[in-house]
Parts: C-alpha cells; structure tokens; sequence
C-alpha cells in the first residue's frame, strides 16, 4: 500500500490511496546511500533499515500466499506488468527479482500479454507462475491483452496481489467520497475517535450532472483527478482547467478534491538554493511502515522531470 500526504501548516493531509504504489525498491536502495554518506542518516531513516525492510517484503509476500493457499510459499513469483522493460520504474523491477531470489524465492519479469492460462495453470514461457506480483494500471484486467490473467485469478488459480478486488476495496477514488464526508462516516457507525483522524482527508466529490456547474464556480479550489487514473496522468489543478480539458472532465469519471497545498523544501541546484514542492508517501503492508520517502517536483502535479526532482529519503528529526 501507499499512502500520498501533503503537509501543510494545518497537519498532513491524505490525498491518495495507492494499491500497487511505485517506487519502495528504488527507495530502499536510495536509503543505502543515504546512510554510506551520513551515519546519522542510519539512525534517522524512517522504516529502511536493510534486515527490517527486507524481511517485511518477502513476509509480505509469503502472507499473502497464505491466504489463499493456507501454507507453504509461492515457488515461482512473476512480476507483471505492460511491456515491462518499457516502463519508468523497470529498474525497480529488477531491484523486487533480485530481493526475491537473494532470499531463495525463484522470480521472473514478465509482461502480461505473454501469459497463458491453460488446463487450470497459469505460465510464462512454459514455465508455471503461482504468484504474480501485479504493477498493471489496469486494475481491473479489464484489458483484453490480460485476458489470461484475469480468468487465472477469477478460477483461484494464481495468487494475485495486488488484485481487483484490493484495488475496488482500498484504492478506488469513489472511496474518499466516503471517507471525507462527516455525514456518511457518522451515518456509517463510526466512533468519532475514528471520524477525527479521517479529517485530514480533503473533501473528495464526485462530478455528476446534478454538481457540474458547482464544481466549475468553485474548480480554482479545486483538484479533479479520474477514477481510474494513476502517476497524475489527467489530474488537473482547476484554476489551470481549460474549457476543453472540463468538456473531458463533465463526462464523468471524475472527483473534485478540495486544494491541499504540498509542502516545499529548499534544495542546492548547481550551487544555488531552489524550492521544490513535495509529498511524503508511506509504504505499509498489513497496517505496518515499510518504509517512507518523499518526492520533489514543480509543476501542477508530482512528476520525475523537474531538475532535481524525483524520490528522496525521509528523516524523523
């Protein structure tokens, strides 16, 4: 799991729930760096350190083959997704094969479309798959290149994490449309110990006919993100909204989540200090920290292209 804050002077706020969150592989190799240069950096690190992070991600892996299979572990893991050497975070594709098999767990990368789902097994190159560890942004399989995928976790025959139904249940936008409406949680049963730690969750909308003309008076406070988007692709800040972008937007298949400010920090760039906007995302698995880190952008949305941008590591000081 990931979750995306900002921080501002009213606290963090919750912007983005992730199933399938990027980056904790690439994060974990950059908190080693960090720590060869500062070693007091070893001892600020939040959730890094090389035993306890390792440890955790293939525990988490082996409980999730436990609870659909009841014992044992997986014995061919494939990490999946759409043309996988094509894609920005490949690099962390290989670090997530190399972990597994340094700790005896046989891995492959491999791309979706190549799968085949035959006589009740799923395989890749022949080779039988019991695990996929799935990074498709299609959360769903709806796709008809995830065909076989698809009917193999539909049968229970592959253990798919995570799948449609983790997505539907933790990751889905419709679900901060609940989660940040006072009404609905007290409505729910939720004690108001619970409902106060859900105030740091913007309110979130979804864009119907019945609020369109609401929503665009008040798109300047605004943030309008697709149900089904993922890495800020088609995620629009509304003071920058163009008539044509809101045509796409009053379709549907969108929310509007109230403005939360990122925080910034200074950071040297060719010698001189320039501000850069951020968030923090934390990794969990099972309600417990993995690891956290930050990432540096400009721009109307998180992004790897802003000089000196990119992933950082975070320190409790």
């Amino acid at each position: 799991m990931g979750y995306d804050f900002h921080l501002d002077d009213d606290g963090p706020k919750l912007i983005e729930v992730n199933t399938n969150a990027g980056g904790v592989f690439l994060n974990a190799v950059l908190a080693k760096a960090q720590k060869a240069c500062c070693s007091e950096a070893d001892r600020a690190l939040i959730g890094a350190r090389d035993n306890h992070f390792e440890a955790s991600v293939i525990a988490m892996f082996t409980h999730e083959w436990r609870r659909q299979r009841g014992a044992g572990s997986p014995r061919r893991i494939a990490i999946v997704d759409d043309r996988p050497e094509e894609q920005y975070l490949y690099a962390e594709f290989v670090l997530a094969r190399q972990l597994l098999l340094k700790h005896g767990v046989e891995a492959v990368i491999g791309d979706a479309s190549k799968l085949k789902y035959e006589r009740g097994r799923l395989r890749l190159d022949g080779n039988e798959i019991e695990l996929v560890y799935n990074r498709l942004v299609d959360f769903a399989l709806d796709g008809p290149e995830h065909t076989a995928l698809r009917a193999a976790y539909q049968d229970g025959a592959v253990v798919v994490t995570p799948n449609p139904h983790n997505h539907a249940l933790f990751a889905s936008k419709r679900n901060l449309t609940l989660l940040s409406d006072p009404a609905a949680l007290e409505a729910f049963g939720l004690s108001p110990e619970l409902r106060s730690r859900l105030t740091g969750i913007p309110r979130t909308t979804l864009i119907t006919p019945d609020n369109l003309d609401a929503a665009w008076q008040s798109r300047k406070d605004m943030f309008f993100k697709p149900l089904s988007g993922h890495g800020s692709k088609a995620v629009y800040r509304g003071d920058k909204v163009t008539k044509g972008v809101w045509a796409e937007i009053a379709r549907g298949g969108y929310v509007a989540q109230s403005f939360a400010a990122p925080g910034q920090r200074m950071i040297e760039i060719d010698g001189a200090p320039a501000p850069r906007k951020m968030d923090v995302r934390l990794y969990t698995y099972d309600g417990q920290m993995l690891l956290a880190a930050a990432r540096l952008y400009q721009g109307q949305t998180t992004n790897f292209r802003t000089p000196g941008g990119g992933f950082a590591p975070v320190l409790a000081v």
